[in-house]
């Protein structure tokens, strides 16, 4: 298999407030809209939040978000009114991950590769 491009495809309960949560809350950048959805930019690919969904995401489904900075990303989400579903901890595997959830629920882990771990690839 070739893979050429990846994206996830979120169906909102509300699309207008997941679609403003993506964009104003979590901040990111639009890639792309059209009738009935809105792309965003999510680092090597894509979130699509579009129509809308009925029963909401479940729980063996997360949306795995690598940040540079999880302390700064904590401190500027709570800044926009997001609190943690999990406070940020070091896992057994050596990354920093904390946990939110985005209005229907769907558990974002947002995750920072520290700097000594061997999957660190950016030394900036």
């Amino acid at each position: 298999m070739d893979v050429l491009s990846s994206r996830v495809l979120i169906h909102p309960r509300d699309h207008e407030v997941s679609t403003a949560f993506y964009r104003d809350v979590l901040g990111l950048a639009i890639e792309r809209e059209f009738p009935g959805g809105t792309r965003f930019f999510a680092g090597g690919g894509s979130i699509e939040v579009v129509g809308t969904g009925e029963e909401g995401p479940g729980p063996d489904v997360n949306l795995f978000l690598q940040v540079r900075d999880l302390p700064a990303t904590l401190s500027e989400l709570a800044g926009r009114g997001v609190e943690p579903v999990r406070e940020a901890r070091r896992e057994p595997w050596g990354t920093d991950e904390a946990w939110i959830a985005d209005p229907d629920g769907l558990r974002i882990v947002l995750v920072e590769v520290p700097e000594d771990h061997p999957l660190r690839r950016d030394k900036r």
